[in-house]
């Protein structure tokens, strides 16, 4: 009987032993001796103690001899080593056998492993740590409501303030646009109320301080083992600063569009003269073609074929006129920004015509390269006219000023990878090293009257567009300004104007 219960014993997944009351060790299941390497004969006197760890011994053997025999089992956790040399955490139990007089005779332990579980728990509490930290040193903060939609957690960081302020009341509470925007908080609370998740839900509160504070909000509800609702959770982050300074962008666009259009206005007005010749020439012809139908017509017999022929030219030369007078109020109108496919050679061949006449005054010779098959480009043909034009009349001006020598004006178009290179090049004096460096610079100008913003919006309008605007020297004398402006992607090319 003892010999089967002894086999019994050692089939135990667990680590058994009995010890005498002084603790030597008079039996080992199978087990123990499979994970110790230790034979009975190995465990003289308390040789059991080398297999414990040395940070677990002390309090193992101070609570075993703090504990009275008439008390129940003692419990502890330690780490025991293998005969692999490797450490395992296992629960051990010792337990006081007494005889029928009540005297002690034996200790009974019994030790389960239970490194899974230790490893596990210490998992769990890094787990948790690392969640604390995130979530006292994020940028975003963590939020939980009830099911009246009360704040019940709100973590440190939360709206710049106390978050005891806010614990028992609702987030639309302290919110400054609930009244101003219904329908976007119409919208969230069916949302809360049908317990659908939510994103990125901005609304404007107030900080600690009372100022405005802008506030990105996501959730999702929340249901116990049950399936009740029990409230939501999720995240909230400040988005103050992002909003004001988008705020100020589109200012600071506005007030950049403001005076790009002041800018465009000034040098059409300085244009005047050129663009009222421009329109003369159109205008008288039309004036001589409606005279010689009139004359063909008053003919006996009158001559039908002439006359027709001259109303047709009469016709073609009111419409060069209207398309004089349409490019002129399209730079004039003030209109936001539009982007749309345009062959960049005709907006450029519209702006020389309405400047020819300013070059012809000033005596400079002019020369359009303009490559054929250009890709077409995407952008404001408005503003891209508005570099041009502001390109030109500079390097007219800056001619004008020269007497002995020869003014000749260069404009080309060329193919490059992916985008469309534009220059303008110019005879005049050309510009020092340093003003090559400071001539896109707002408010730097080399004009005694100049204000210094016109290539400054030139660039931001190339910028805008995704191309570059750059000035160099000219060879063998005068200055060039080229830009990129990036090709629609895709097959396709427009013809040469």
């Amino acid at each position: 009987m003892q010999d089967e219960l002894g086999g019994a014993v050692g089939e135990l997944p667990g680590l058994v032993w009995t010890a005498a009351p002084n603790g030597q060790i008079d039996f080992l299941n199978q087990r123990w001796r499979e994970y110790t390497g230790m034979a009975l004969a190995d465990l003289h006197g308390r040789g059991w103690q080398a297999r414990v760890h040395p940070e677990d011994l002390p309090g193992l053997l101070a609570g075993w001899r703090s504990v009275p025999v008439s008390s129940g089992p003692i419990e502890a956790e330690v780490r025991l080593r293998g005969a692999d040399g490797e450490y395992r955490w296992f629960l051990f139990l010792a337990h006081h056998s007494l005889d029928a007089a009540g005297q002690f005779i034996k200790w009974s332990g019994f030790s389960t492993d239970i490194n899974n579980r230790k490893r596990a728990e210490e998992e769990l509490r890094e787990s948790a740590a690392r969640f604390r930290d995130y979530a006292e040193t994020a940028s975003d903060w963590l939020w939980e409501i009830g099911t009246d939609y009360n704040y019940t957690l709100l973590t440190e960081n939360a709206f710049g303030s106390d978050p005891a302020d806010r614990i028992g009341t609702k987030c639309w509470d302290h919110a400054l646009d609930f009244e101003t925007e219904p329908e976007k908080w119409r919208l969230v609370l069916e949302t809360l109320d049908t317990r659908q998740p939510f994103r990125d839900f901005v609304f404007c509160t107030a900080d600690g301080t009372g100022s405005p504070m802008y506030v990105k909000a996501s959730g999702k509800p929340v249901f116990d083992a049950a399936g009740e609702f029990s409230g939501y959770r999720g995240t909230g982050s400040d988005l103050t600063a992002i909003i004001r300074a988008e705020r100020a962008e589109a200012s600071l666009r506005t007030a950049q569009a403001d005076l790009a259009h002041m800018s465009r206005v000034t040098t059409l007005g300085q244009l005047t003269a050129s663009i009222a010749h421009e329109l003369t020439q159109p205008i008288a012809a039309a004036l001589l073609n409606a005279e010689t139908a009139l004359s063909c017509l008053t003919r006996k017999p009158p001559n039908i074929v002439h006359a027709t022929e001259a109303i047709n030219r009469f016709v073609n030369d009111g419409m060069r006129a209207t398309d004089i007078i349409e490019r002129t109020r399209a730079l004039v109108k003030k209109a936001p920004a539009r982007k749309d496919n345009l062959e960049i050679n005709l907006a450029i061949s519209e702006i020389v015509g309405l400047t020819r006449s300013e070059v012809s005054k000033n005596g400079v010779q002019l020369d359009i390269r303009l490559a054929d098959g250009l890709p077409a480009v995407q952008g404001d043909r408005v503003q891209l006219q508005q570099v041009m034009l502001n390109l030109i009349m500079n390097a007219v001006e800056s001619m004008s000023q020269m007497s002995d020598h020869r003014r000749e004006l260069l404009i080309t178009t060329e193919p490059e990878e992916d985008c469309v290179l534009v220059a303008v090049r110019d005879s005049g004096p050309g510009l020092p090293e340093l003003a090559l460096e400071r001539a896109f610079e707002a408010f730097y100008t080399t004009k005694s009257t100049g204000l210094g913003m016109g290539l400054s919006i030139c660039r931001s309008i190339v910028e805008a567009h995704g191309g570059r605007l750059w000035a160099a020297a000219n060879f063998p004398k005068g200055a060039a300004f080229q830009f990129t402006v990036p090709v629609i992607s895709g097959p396709g090319t427009v013809p040469s104007p």
